[in-house]
């Protein structure tokens, strides 16, 4: 190997994906809480003048060992990713209360579902009256809105953002026969340039706002425990990253839904690439789809042999010497 390729960053540190999702949430929480250190906490003067002045004095050796401090934070937390996704979405150790929460999101689905009910009621009866196309348009509206925010009801989460990703996973493709865990990590690859870069964006801004997230509370915890003591009302510093916190959970909800979004539209418009890319048949209409795709994911998910036989395509002769 050589100096030149040890002095660069290996590409996924130098990814903007890296930047977004790992990087920067990690230095803006170090970034606060030395800020809190150099003004004076723990104790009874905070004064973030001090912080700016030590800030100002920092030698380059220093500056570049905090840099290489928050780089390798970091990429620790960054196998953590699936880990802290779960937790948010209500798995253990977000478990605690989890019963009275998830009863709670049962009710609010069971409430949105009476609403779509009353909405579609409503679009048969205005049928070949005015304004019947704008009933029409709400109830489909309304119906988009619990299909992408709740799964079925026997898979509700404790959590809104587990909630839509479980959604995702519950609708998303199954007017095809498509179950998406099974098929997504097969379908990912045959994705065109196009609509994989929309997904990935989604994606790292879904992960980017989990991560804000989770560092922004620990570093609330943090804040608190350098302010608390005798630092009085500048203890109530300790809000600004619980904020943030909020805010970005609220974020990654959002973030969530989009993502759910284009899962859904890149199986709309590459499911059959992954039949041609199996050499399978293609189905001629929506029934046979349907029984054609529940057989290929029983055959992902579970082995069981697909019945009929592989299409190839033509192959160009091939020119003899």
């Amino acid at each position: 190997m050589s100096l030149d390729a040890l002095a660069n960053p290996p590409d996924v540190l130098a990814s903007p994906r890296f930047f977004r999702v790992a990087y920067l949430p990690t230095y803006a929480a170090a970034l606060f809480l030395i800020a809190l250190v150099w003004a004076g906490a723990p104790g009874q003067r905070v004064r973030f003048g001090d912080a700016w002045a030590t800030a100002k004095d920092l030698g380059v050796l220093e500056a570049v060992l905090i840099g290489l401090a928050v780089v390798l934070v970091a990429v620790i937390l960054q196998p953590l990713q699936t880990l802290l996704v779960r937790v948010l979405e209500g798995e253990f150790p977000g478990r605690l209360g989890a019963s009275a929460r998830q009863r709670r999101h049962v009710t609010l689905r069971g409430r949105m579902a009476d609403r779509v009910t009353a909405a579609i009621t409503a679009a048969a009866q205005a049928a070949g009256q005015p304004g019947e196309q704008r009933l029409v348009n709400e109830a489909g509206l309304a119906s988009a809105r619990l299909r992408s925010r709740y799964p079925a009801e026997d898979a509700v989460r404790a959590t809104r953002l587990g909630n839509v990703l479980a959604a995702t996973a519950d609708t998303a493709g199954q007017e095809y026969g498509l179950d998406p865990i099974v098929v997504w990590p097969h379908l990912y690859p045959l994705l065109g340039d196009t609509i994989r870069g929309v997904v990935d964006d989604l994606r790292d801004a879904l992960d980017g706002a989990v991560r804000m997230c989770a560092v922004m509370a620990l570093t609330t915890v943090g804040a608190a425990g350098l302010l608390a003591w005798r630092s009085g009302w500048w203890t109530l510093l300790a809000a600004v990253p619980m904020t943030i916190a909020v805010l970005s959970y609220a974020g990654a909800v959002r973030a969530a839904a989009a993502y759910g979004a284009g899962v859904r539209a890149a199986l709309d418009l590459h499911r059959f690439d992954l039949r041609t890319a199996l050499h399978l048949p293609l189905p001629r209409n929506q029934t046979a789809e349907r029984i054609a795709n529940q057989e290929l994911c029983d055959l992902l998910r579970q082995g069981v042999p697909l019945r009929g036989s592989y299409e190839h395509p033509p192959q160009p002769d091939q020119e003899r010497p």
